[in-house]
């Protein structure tokens, strides 16, 4: 009878401990969160940094021994962000276009 109450208070504290870690793996899983992950980058690179920490970035990678699929991957990227800029140039023109016009008096000819 001993014996089954000590096992059941371990069993207790046991389940207190892996509470305890769960609210731990819950907390770091809500840091690795992709969208809280890109907010705190895009504040980190605000400095006059950002493009020196891109050329270590990338200069990082090629150091791994990737150098084809590093090179191949950055070139792509750039021309997906170089696509995304001229789109969204052309939904502000588009979007200026098909804005409200100012409502006034005609000029006369």
């Amino acid at each position: 009878m001993r014996r089954i109450k000590e096992l059941e208070a371990r069993r207790r504290v046991l389940l207190a401990l892996c509470e305890v870690q769960r609210a731990q793996l819950d907390a770091r899983v809500a840091d690795l969160n992709p969208l809280a992950l890109l907010r705190g980058a895009a504040g980190a690179v605000r400095g006059p940094l950002r493009p020196l920490a891109w050329v270590a970035v990338v200069a990082g990678l090629l150091f791994l021994g990737r150098t084809r699929k590093v090179l191949t991957f950055t070139l792509w990227l750039r021309s997906a962000l170089s696509i995304a800029g001229r789109a969204a140039q052309l939904v502000r023109v588009v979007s200026q276009l098909r804005g409200p016009r100012a409502e006034g008096p005609e000029p006369r000819a």
